[in-house]
């Protein structure tokens, strides 16, 4: 058994084919819009915000004045432009802007939380139909802290179980088939702590990021998500601020964001 901390990585953002859009965009006559989001962001325009901004002004054609008749005002100001996005509740043009994390040395706990934010996520979580508990990975939580030697004898005993049962069923032995050893690793996982560590891989788009980070940071939500949505908030603000600007974190740990159910 070894003692373990929740990590988190970003492996994926969103990528946008500037080309592509420029060809797009010179055909509905909006191609200046482009031009000055390169020269504002020095030819390397943040693609998230980018995108969706991009997916706003196609709802209304408004790259341009007089694209639109019915438009009379096109906001220039990029800021201002996704802040009237969140304000408005033009929840659905976040959809299309994506990060994926790999979260490393959560516990199942936590992904059996997680896993319930299902719209707007794909989810991809080692299996223990496959991957034998031999060195069980454990974080205590602060809340039993003072009870932290006995908890961690317990899991030792059931990690001593894991490699016991596995000895005496012969899954090491020549020729066991894949499917026997399948069914006895899924089986022996029912006796594991479900505080035990794993790993999983969660894609969410900005509307279930910002969704999730609130629900997930607040007071009353478990303790190791708060630890890990914290972390996620930060890197969120860091990698899009414009689509996390109106997001505040409190003194508690807790992140507000001024524009709810965006």
């Amino acid at each position: 058994m070894h003692e373990t901390s929740p990590t988190v990585f970003l492996i994926a953002r969103p990528s946008v084919d500037l080309e592509a859009m420029r060809a797009y965009l010179e055909d509905v006559g909006g191609a200046s819009w482009l031009d000055r989001q390169l020269e504002e962001s020095g030819g390397a325009p943040n693609s998230a915000e980018l995108l969706v901004e991009f997916c706003g002004r196609a709802c209304y054609r408004s790259w341009e004045p007089g694209l639109n008749v019915n438009v009379t005002r096109v906001r220039t100001d990029r800021r201002e432009y996704h802040e009237n996005i969140l304000r408005s509740a033009h929840g659905s043009v976040l959809e299309h802007a994506n990060f994926s994390f790999a979260l490393r040395n959560v516990s199942r706990t936590f992904t059996h939380e997680l896993v319930r934010h299902r719209a707007g996520s794909a989810f991809s979580q080692e299996s223990l139909r496959y991957v034998r508990l031999t060195d069980i990975g454990f974080r205590v939580p602060p809340a039993l802290a003072p009870l932290r030697e006995r908890a961690l004898e317990i899991v030792e005993r059931l990690e001593e179980f894991q490699r016991e049962a596995a000895g005496q069923l012969g899954l090491d032995e020549e020729g066991v088939p894949f499917a026997v050893k399948k069914e006895v690793t899924s089986a022996l996982r029912r006796l594991a702590p479900i505080g035990l560590s794993t790993d999983i891989i969660w894609t969410a788009n900005v509307r279930t990021l910002r969704h999730v980070i609130e629900m997930r940071t607040a007071g009353g939500a478990e303790e190791e998500l708060r630890v890990v949505f914290d972390e996620i908030a930060r890197l969120a603000q860091r990698e899009a601020p414009l689509l996390f600007q109106d997001f505040a974190r409190q003194d508690d740990g807790s992140w507000v964001p001024a524009y709810r159910k965006v």
